[in-house]
């Protein structure tokens, strides 16, 4: 197992990225985690570098981010199981419809997907999306097969959406994912 730097709170939480205007909000979070001594090592998707860039997190988190399920010298077994081992909390902030699809079939075809699936460590799903995708039955299918399979979720909040539209979809605020991690920690009792 490859061990991350100890922190002063000996926590280590990874924090993925999907695809969604969302991701902007995630600074801020990864932010205030560093602040309080956690370890954050961040993934992220393809599609979520067309909203924020890897240099923002580097910078945040002090560690490089991880992107590609392959090479990643780091971790000479895979990343997706080096950062499967090191998370003792793992949160995907924001987690569009397509990453809740595959994690509710089991699917796995890139770093977060995979890494997800390899972890034994709490997960905490923060959705984000467009209000109309947010209330198709079929992710609605989907979120209660995670909510079954012992993913923890925040629902997303209502309000003004990038599309232009009111309604349900907006990911929860930063400071509200913070508490809920820090809460979710707490429960698991000190770090071993």
């Amino acid at each position: 197992m490859n061990a991350a730097p100890q922190t002063a709170r000996g926590r280590e939480i990874v924090i993925g990225l999907t695809g969604g205007i969302a991701c902007y909000k995630t600074a801020a979070l990864v932010s205030r985690l560093v602040q309080a001594g956690h370890g954050v090592s961040v993934v992220m998707s393809d599609a979520a570098e067309h909203f924020v860039g890897p240099a923002t997190f580097e910078a945040l988190t002090g560690r490089p981010v991880h992107r590609a399920l392959f090479g990643d010298r780091e971790f000479p077994l895979g990343a997706h199981i080096g950062l499967a081992q090191r998370a003792e909390l793992v949160c995907v902030a924001p987690a569009t419809a397509n990453l809740l699809g595959k994690l509710a079939h089991g699917l796995a075809d890139d770093l977060l997907s995979t890494m997800l699936l390899a972890t034994k460590a709490p997960v905490l799903l923060t959705p984000a999306m467009n209000a109309t995708m947010w209330e198709q039955p079929s992710v609605q299918r989907n979120v209660a097969q995670l909510r079954a399979d012992g993913f923890e979720l925040i629902d997303p909040a209502e309000g003004w959406l990038s599309c232009r539209q009111q309604g349900t979809g907006r990911m929860a605020e930063p400071e509200e994912i913070f508490a809920r991690i820090e809460a979710r920690l707490a429960a698991a009792g000190p770090s071993s």
